[in-house]
């Protein structure tokens, strides 16, 4: 062939190159997704419950117009380890005593924080739960002049947070501020500063108390493990038998490495060394949220929450190897899981499509099965009710409706089917677009969780699916319960975002 020729031959080939690969792409989706469980390999038996976190805001208020079917819906779920967390946007709903004691009286009111506490251990009764009050008083805290909160206790305040060193250095005004927080909801009431009983009534069985939240008031290593030795010394005396949850670090997401101190937190605090004598470490807790950059479209999105997800799930694994080597005995809460879109807490720019919530749902899914396979005892989606000006991107419920989002129903579909016992089957499918996990229950029935990462049909072949029954959620079911089907083949159809859950037959 002289050099001429082959110069044509190089023009043909890159000129039909494009027209080529549009024909390999459309011959290798035309093919389904072939799914391999090997029900005789059992990779692992699962201790994992799926459940979430329900954070104190004004619409889970009694006054709100859908508080009703906001409580409802959270019974509906029927999950263990809620995690309730009254937290610093909201003051007035989330610190008990807002002013320093002073001339023989104190501020303590718990007038507007137990409607919503009451109603939510009456939501979640028979379940165990894990209590945050993760708000220390402000005044506990030195700043250069007072802090101020909204007389409103309905109105958003993200500045109440101040201050990195605590006026008692001692630690035990916080440790004794929440040691009357547990006497009031576990012992009926406490004793305050100036000798004076407030009684509550409240009894309630509390399984697990969370120390703080996400480092607020910049809390080093030492400082923290410190804390949480005062609190839990301090709270222990209420209850002796309540265990505990410790960390509960935010800084763990995303990102291809550690940028931030995250693993110095977990190389301190879970070294029984830097305790005091006979504290407990029952669990720790971290979370994730992905979030796409400020100027991403749409499109990008399913790539990279799912790529932000592996990068984290590869941080499990590292703080799983610290805690096996300083503290095996200590459980696992991954207790924030979800999505936080740019700009969440201002105006939003139009409406969330759809197809979002479907996405995050997915994820969610997904993260249960590889979790679920890393051995992390609980993993909890968050949060129950976001709205705009307090994390609408988050929220598993419709803020307009209170009903539940694909968010919500894909957790109770996973709640539904899946728990502590199944046993994890070696699952194979050669796809970046499809996740597919076999379980076994403990009644012996053979289930498989489907999830399409991607935003469009997906043909998936599941061998022994005829005839089996399918739950799924997906764009078509929006804020309604899973679609139920009986398949008519092995070949299953997967709309964008489906996360289906598929009952075999015997």
């Amino acid at each position: 062939m002289d050099r001429s020729t082959k110069l044509e031959f190089r023009r043909f080939v890159w000129a039909f190159l494009p027209v080529l690969l549009l024909w390999s792409s459309l011959a290798i989706a035309a093919d389904p997704a072939a799914v391999k469980v090997d029900w005789s390999r059992v990779d692992r038996v699962s201790k994992t419950t799926a459940t979430l976190q329900v954070v104190v805001n004004p619409p889970l208020r009694r006054t709100s117009p859908i508080h009703d079917q906001y409580f409802r819906n959270l019974k509906s779920l029927d999950c263990d380890y809620v995690r309730y967390v009254p937290w610093l946007p909201y003051p007035k709903l989330g610190v008990a005593e807002l002013e320093p004691p002073k001339n023989g009286k104190t501020s303590w009111d718990f007038s507007l924080i137990d409607p919503m506490t009451e109603d939510f251990m009456k939501a979640t009764a028979g379940h165990s739960v894990i209590l945050n009050f993760s708000t220390i008083p402000q005044w506990m805290f030195k700043t250069p002049k007072p802090v101020t909160y909204p007389s409103d206790p309905d109105q958003v305040d993200w500045n109440y947070e101040q201050g990195t060193e605590l006026r008692d250095p001692s630690m035990k005004e916080v440790a004794d501020y929440y040691q009357r927080l547990a006497g009031w909801y576990l012992k009926g009431g406490f004793t305050d500063e100036y000798g004076k009983r407030h009684v509550s009534g409240h009894h309630y069985k509390i399984e697990y108390w969370e120390v703080l939240n996400e480092m607020e008031h910049h809390m080093s290593p030492v400082f923290y493990t410190r804390l949480y030795d005062a609190i839990v010394t301090a709270v222990r005396k209420v209850d002796p038998n309540l265990k505990f949850v410790g960390l509960a670090l935010g800084g763990t997401s995303p990102g291809p490495d550690f940028s931030d101190p995250v693993p110095e937190y977990f190389e301190y605090f879970l070294n029984h060394k830097n305790h005091k004598p006979g504290i407990p470490l029952d669990m720790i807790s971290y979370h994730f949220y992905a979030s796409p950059a400020a100027d991403e479209s749409i499109d990008c999105w399913p790539y990279t929450f799912f790529n932000q997800a592996n990068y984290f799930l590869d941080e499990v694994r590292y703080i799983e190897v610290i805690r096996k080597r300083l503290s095996p005995e200590t459980k696992t809460d991954v207790d924030e899981l979800g999505v936080i879109l740019p700009h969440d807490n201002v105006m939003p720019r139009g409406p969330i499509p759809n197809s979002y919530w479907n996405l995050c749902a997915a994820m969610y899914a997904y993260l249960y099965a590889r979790l679920s396979q890393l051995g992390i005892d609980v993993i909890g989606e968050s949060q129950f009710v976001g709205y705009p000006s307090q994390f609408p991107s988050v929220s598993m419920t419709n803020w307009k409706t209170g009903q539940l989002n694909a968010r919500g129903w894909v957790l109770k579909l996973l709640r539904d089917n899946f728990g502590p016992g199944d046993k994890l089957i070696h699952t194979s499918i050669h796809s970046q677009e499809v996740f597919a996990q076999g379980f076994l229950t403990p009644a012996g029935v053979h289930k498989v969780l489907l999830v399409n990462k991607r935003n469009r049909d997906i043909e998936v072949l599941l061998p022994g699916a005829s005839q089996a029954a399918e739950q799924v959620v997906d764009q078509t079911t929006r804020d309604n319960p899973p679609a139920s089907v009986r398949l008519a083949g092995d070949t299953i159809t997967l709309k964008g975002f489906a996360v289906a859950v598929v009952t075999l037959q015997k």
